[in-house]
């Protein structure tokens, strides 16, 4: 969450005015110390390595910013999103991993062996920025030289400052949890509006994969954005401006204002073409573990030759080298955004196929209709079992809490359904038709992800594919 502001301030920094505009706000920086005790660490390679994590500190934003985005909630302290951007030792090239937020992961002990499994979101509130650098380098292999951690004031300042990013999409989207509403086409959004969109996860049944996919269109636009603005020509203006954000901005103490100017006069060249983007290989989006909830693994052989080629500074299309076997265990999020079907109706994307969704329907007259229709969008309709079902008047879902990303898919398809959990009721989804039930939505999963460069097998687009039709 909110990670697109840390390359935000990075791309602000890209200036060939950037000595004048960052002369003032070194002191500015909050410092963390997170490499200081840890252990057992990678070797460093050729290039940088950035981790970038996004947190919901909110203690600066205004009465009014909270009502108008949807930001009154307590904070959580914890990291919502996490990316590793490796700067080419050229200075030509930025590679940026999006890493999913239920990765399962087992978490290092002081010595930097692994211990209790979690979510790698938990490092960061169980341990603070150390164990999530820790845990990172661990699960990958890549040593981390420098980390950022930026908060929502610091993501939507630098918004601010380029006077907008636009964003483009396919249908309107509509978040109740992040205030998010979008029609369809591009719009422009100022930093509280940039902010609900980094933010949502509710638009569809892709939750936090589609929201992924969104964050890293939402970079490339941004880069764009600010390599063609104006306000990099202003060092005054741009100097107050990053003075501003960077006060809610954290770095590591090795991070220096001179490094940011010189990676800015090496890179003030950079493009969104010079960027590419993908995510963590992903294996299983709903693996279940006890006292945890759904989580994700990795596709470990296409993790270990993505961060080979991390580790050997070469373009994620590229050449790398033998991976070397990683630490650990999981994935591309595929793009949420619904397509067209060739013969039928627009499908929701949903984050789980429906194919590996297992259903039966219990009801009246329509329950019938209602499994017909699941079964021609792909579910697996189970036979129900010979029992009357009292009349109710909401379509309910029953679901067992350790499948909680599959229901999603369901529930996109049954728009409106109170979602119910039973714990140990297993794999099979029983859905109790209501008198509220009409049609189901077609679902659909993801589309096959572009080819994968047969070398290095990973997945990867570049900025310019990531912009909006006539960026």
């Amino acid at each position: 969450m909110r990670i697109a502001g840390a390359l935000s301030l990075a791309v602000l920094t890209t200036s060939g005015l950037a000595n004048v505009a960052m002369g003032s706000v070194g002191g500015d920086i909050g410092r963390v110390n997170v490499f200081q005790g840890l252990a057992h660490r990678p070797a460093a390679g050729a290039g940088e390595n950035f981790l970038l994590v996004g947190t919901d500190g909110r203690d600066r934003i205004t009465a009014q910013e909270k009502q108008q985005y949807d930001l009154g909630g307590a904070p959580c302290h914890c990291t919502d999103t996490i990316m590793l951007a490796h700067v080419s030792a050229d200075r030509s090239r930025l590679s940026v991993i999006s890493i999913p937020r239920d990765t399962y992961v087992r978490l290092p002990d002081g010595d930097g062996r692994s211990s209790r499994p979690e979510k790698i979101n938990a490092a960061y509130s169980i341990g603070g920025p150390a164990l999530t650098v820790s845990t990172v380098e661990r699960m990958t292999g890549v040593h981390i030289d420098h980390y950022l951690e930026v908060d929502f004031v610091s993501f939507m300042k630098t918004v601010d400052a380029l006077g907008g990013v636009p964003v483009c999409t396919e249908r309107p989207l509509h978040d109740p949890k992040s205030g998010l509403n979008l029609p369809v086409g591009t719009t422009v959004l100022n930093g509280g509006q940039a902010l609900q969109y980094v933010r949502a996860r509710y638009v569809d049944g892709s939750a936090d994969l589609g929201r992924m996919r969104r964050q890293q269109r939402f970079v490339a636009e941004l880069i764009h954005k600010a390599t063609a603005s104006g306000l990099l020509l202003d060092p005054v203006k741009l100097g107050s401006t990053l003075g501003d954000a960077l006060g809610s901005v954290r770095a590591d103490p090795g991070l220096k204002p001179a490094d940011l100017v010189g990676l800015a006069e090496a890179m003030r060249h950079f493009s969104p073409a010079s960027a590419e983007f993908t995510s963590v290989p992903v294996a299983n989006l709903d693996y279940p573990v006890p006292g945890i909830g759904a989580t994700v693994t990795w596709d470990q052989p296409k993790a270990d030759k993505l961060f080979a080629a991390i580790r050997a500074d070469h373009p994620l299309t590229g050449t790398p080298p033998a991976p070397s076997p990683s630490a650990s265990s999981p994935g591309t999020p595929a793009s949420p955004a619904p397509a067209p079907s060739p013969t039928g109706p627009v499908r929701q994307r949903v984050e789980v196929p429906p194919g590996s969704v297992r259903v039966e329907v219990l009801g009246g007259p329509g329950a019938q209709r209602a499994a017909d229709q699941l079964r021609a969008t792909g579910f697996v309709v189970d036979p129900a079992p010979r029992e009357r079902l009292r009349s109710v008047p909401r379509t309910v879902v029953e679901y067992d809490p350790r499948w909680n990303l599959s229901v999603r898919s369901l529930a996109t398809a049954l728009p409106g359904a109170v979602l119910r959990p039973v714990r140990h009721q297993g794999p099979v989804f029983r859905v109790l038709l209501g008198a509220d039930f009409k049609d189901v939505t077609p679902v659909e999963g993801a589309p096959p992800p572009p080819p994968a460069d047969p070398a290095t097998g990973v997945t990867a687009l570049n900025g310019q594919q990531e912009l909006c039709d006539g960026d």
